[in-house]
């Protein structure tokens, strides 16, 4: 899943990236508030960490314009201020959560998870198909009674897919989701992670991901 930060404190921003990448979330990162709502309107994130006192543009304005645009991802803001009245305020601007720094890393990973089985309906901690079964809180896969050693992109577009099963995933999408904003989108890197999953889940004549010319990939239940 792809998370975009908006804070312009670089030590907050970089501890929040590295914890976040390694709970296996991709991460993009913006340090003031004109930079932030454009990439928040123009990309396709899972959820938005937004600071409150930005440069260029106010955390609520940000939010404000993130609606506006269309965009229903979750809003979890970041302030100092813990006030009842300016939690109101921030909540009916359109944002999802709120935290009042400083803050412990361990409740913001519990609010994300919580936040990122809000949105439409709540999604089930297990998937399975055929014999993989996918763990999304503790990021872990089994095939039958083995655990299977995926690295961060891995899991991530395997749970895209398994989220989606029978239906074909575009290598957009994919790469929206999966990949940060400086990938290439023109490389075989979404090839390569698809024939190293398909070995790893013991996919060798891809009965279980299928290509699906002109459309991408598809994870099915039947040959």
């Amino acid at each position: 899943m792809r998370i975009l930060i908006i804070e312009d404190d670089s030590s907050i921003r970089n501890i929040l990236r590295m914890s976040l990448e390694a709970e296996s979330f991709t991460v993009d990162e913006a340090e003031d508030g004109e930079v932030g709502s454009y990439l928040a309107r123009t990309n396709q994130y899972d959820l938005v960490i937004l600071d409150n006192v930005l440069p260029k543009k106010q955390g609520k304005q940000v939010c404000k314009e993130i609606r506006e645009a269309g965009k229903n991802m979750p809003v979890l803001m970041l302030s100092v201020k813990s006030e009842v009245l300016e939690k109101v305020d921030l909540l009916n601007s359109g944002v999802d959560d709120y935290m009042t720094k400083p803050f412990s890393f361990e409740e913001l990973v519990a609010r994300i998870h919580t936040l990122l089985r809000r949105p439409t309906k709540l999604e089930e901690a297990i998937i399975k198909v055929r014999s993989i079964q996918l763990d999304v809180e503790k990021r872990e896969v089994r095939n039958k009674d083995r655990y299977l050693n995926l690295t961060r992109k891995e899991f991530s577009l395997l749970e895209i897919l398994m989220k989606n099963k029978e239906k074909a995933i575009s290598r957009g999408y994919i790469m929206e989701h999966v990949w940060d904003i400086n990938a290439d989108p023109f490389s075989n890197t979404i090839e390569a992670h698809i024939l190293n999953l398909r070995r790893k889940i013991g996919d060798k004549n891809k009965n279980i991901i299928k290509s699906v010319p002109g459309r991408g990939y598809k994870i099915t239940e039947t040959l």
